[in-house]
């Protein structure tokens, strides 16, 4: 005859023992967003744009972008932190993922802390660009001659086309005056009227001008050359060494997400992004292909972080 108390028992353990698998639902089991910090049209909008239809098919729910613009970025990557709902995920830029909370501590939120990056989508080479009276005299030695005697042009402070200027600046030895427009094509057509000297512009936006002569491309900002701008040397080509300055993309979760979901997010975007036919996309909104997974990621950011901190201690750059 069975012991009536064991048998009780044995059989509480086993519903217990059964409880978590019984919990865990397939994930996801409910619409996903993608938040971007721009408007529709920007860059970061195409991309995750780019991501959201093939997401689509592979992940088995709806994938929607929504745009919440502002703060250069940091208001939907505040959004992506805060998140709780293990669906939510957003495509951001250098800064939101960097040194963000540095550049303004009044920040809610801290990337370091509270985002957990899933994979780099692509990466935008920087052009040092000049204006057109630089043309028969542009170099590196040039800049240097120039000295304090140079302005430069950004989308604003805390930019990578201001934080990198000061860095190359630093490695120059020369004072630039900072002069912040409101976007990346206005300091273009600010180089070609000569009304700045010198800016870091994305590749993407200044090959038509850098081929048309109404601007001069100096160097692509970084050790290695781009597709994207075809004869335009490299830092390291013309003898400075280790030195990247990019801007680039890429998918970023809440810390709070499972593991197991960020991998299986991580593991379907790099699926996409190393597909022929999306790659072609993302060079054409003017981006390298990166499709870096999340480990490689997070120490090219801690990297990045590193670099960017120091200039901002530095020079004491802040964001109000």
């Amino acid at each position: 005859m069975i012991d009536r108390r064991l048998f009780l028992a044995s059989s509480a353990a086993a519903l217990v023992a059964a409880r978590p698998s019984l919990a865990q639902a397939p994930w996801p089991n409910k619409p996903l967003r993608i938040v971007v910090g721009f408007s529709a049209g920007s860059t970061p909008d195409l991309i995750a744009r780019t991501l959201a239809e093939p997401l689509t098919k592979l992940l088995g729910q709806p994938v929607v972008v929504e745009n919440k613009p502002g703060a250069s970025g940091n208001i939907a990557a505040d959004i992506v932190a805060k998140a709780r709902d293990d669906h939510t995920m957003g495509v951001m830029i250098n800064v939101n993922l960097t040194i963000a909370k540095l550049l303004n501590p009044a920040l809610a939120f801290d990337p370091r802390k509270d985002l957990t990056p899933v994979c780099l989508v692509g990466t935008g080479p920087l052009v040092i660009a000049l204006g057109p009276k630089w043309k028969d005299k542009a170099s590196i030695d040039a800049l240097k001659a120039a000295g304090g005697k140079l302005n430069y042009g950004s989308v604003g402070v805390g930019s990578m086309g201001h934080l990198g200027m000061e860095i190359l600046s630093a490695r120059l030895g020369t004072t630039p005056t900072h002069v912040p427009y409101p976007g990346n094509p206005q300091v273009i057509q600010a180089l070609a009227a000569d009304e700045i000297d010198v800016g870091l512009v994305p590749a993407g936006l200044a090959m038509s001008q850098i081929s048309s002569g109404r601007i001069v491309a100096l160097a692509v900002a970084s050790s290695h050359r781009s597709e994207l701008v075809p004869g335009v040397p490299s830092l390291a080509d013309l003898g400075i060494k280790d030195l990247d300055i990019e801007i680039w993309t890429g998918v970023a979760v809440p810390a709070s997400m499972p593991e197991a979901n960020r991998k299986t997010l991580e593991k379907h975007v790099l699926d996409i992004v190393r597909t022929p036919e999306v790659g072609k996309q993302i060079v054409t909104q003017g981006w390298d292909v990166a499709a870096l997974p999340g480990d490689a990621f997070a120490k090219r950011l801690e990297t990045e972080t590193a670099m960017l901190a120091a200039i901002v201690e530095k020079q004491n750059i802040r964001v109000n």
